[in-house]
């Protein structure tokens, strides 16, 4: 087990179920993603959820679609006409309810869905116009009911950088769960900051620096404001993309912390993976795994604890490919 396996369990993830392999889609198929099921699967706990089934339609049944407002689409039969706004909404509130109990660090929907598509939907509007740019209508419910909560769609995270981002932060947030359900002292808080440090950073450094601030009142501030204020910058700070420049300066930071240590020649290779990284002539895992080297060989304590050097299980590969 490594330190990134949380002590209370494994994170849990709502998921679209066809992702998983059942056949509950509306001609009776299903849409395995074998990558989330063989691979991101051994880490997480699944919360599957199909929202056509569970509020009540058939397999197979008559395919639906987005119809009117983009905004406020609703769910109708493609040749009957058939409405399932009210029933799917009706059922959705109940579900939210029930997933409020659920504990979830995340969520994964399923592209090309009226019901489920995190965006990039059609919604045929009744003056005739189609619209690109709808969401599923349950999606649009998870996402209001929860909307700090890390949310994808299996379409997107064929990406591998949208991919590394989205597990990246569903692993943040199970650890900022644990310690805040657990009861934030300032002490936990000034531990947790400083942990994430370098990994907020490589997210957004100016938000960073803004919490920094926010936790340097730890000690006076109201304990459930500074919870609410800190989580909202965090996730904040964690939707912005890394790139390679951000990563670089992560990595020359961390660099610094072996100028007393390195001989000449191991310092210029170092020097040497991080230009090949930013030139992309490598992936980040071979900079990221020498200086892990370098901290296990020179016993740096506080790099150790630095989840910038290993934010998610190795065994998931995501850095191999970023």
């Amino acid at each position: 087990m490594t330190k990134i396996e949380t002590e209370a369990g494994k994170v849990r993830i709502g998921i679209a179920r066809c992702l998983l392999g059942e056949n509950v889609r509306y001609d009776g198929s299903h849409k395995l993603d074998r990558y989330l099921r063989d691979v991101l699967g051994q880490f997480v706990e699944w919360v599957p959820v199909c929202p056509e089934t569970e509020c009540g339609m058939g397999i197979p049944r008559e395919a639906v679609r987005l119809v009117g407002e983009l905004e406020n689409p609703r769910l109708v039969g493609r040749n009957s006409g058939e409405d399932w706004t009210g029933r799917m909404q009706e059922w959705g509130r109940k579900k939210l309810a029930a997933l409020d109990k659920e504990n979830l660090s995340g969520y994964i929907f399923k592209h090309g869905s009226p019901s489920n598509a995190l965006g990039r939907m059609k919604v045929f509007g009744d003056d005739g116009k189609i619209f690109y740019s709808g969401t599923g209508i349950w999606a649009r419910m998870v996402m209001d009911h929860f909307p700090s909560l890390p949310c994808e769609d299996d379409g997107r995270l064929h990406d591998a950088g949208i991919r590394e981002n989205f597990i990246n932060r569903i692993f943040t947030f199970k650890r900022w769960r644990d310690v805040a359900d657990d009861g934030l002292s300032p002490a936990k808080l000034v531990d947790f900051h400083t942990r994430h440090k370098m990994l907020i950073m490589v997210h957004n450094e100016v938000i960073y620096r803004e919490m920094g601030r926010l936790v340097s009142t730890a000690g006076s501030a109201d304990p459930s404001s500074l919870s609410k204020e800190y989580a909202a910058m965090l996730f904040k700070a964690l939707t912005y993309r890394p790139t390679v420049k951000k990563h670089v300066n992560v990595l020359t930071h961390v660099l610094g912390h072996f100028k007393k240590d390195l001989s000449p020649d191991e310092k210029q290779e170092m020097l040497k993976l991080i230009d090949q990284f930013h030139k992309n002539l490598i992936p980040l895992i071979v900079p990221v795994t020498m200086l892990n080297h370098y901290v296990r060989k020179y016993g740096k304590t506080y790099l150790e604890q630095q989840f910038y050097l290993n934010p998610y299980p190795a065994e998931l590969m995501l850095r191999n490919h970023v």
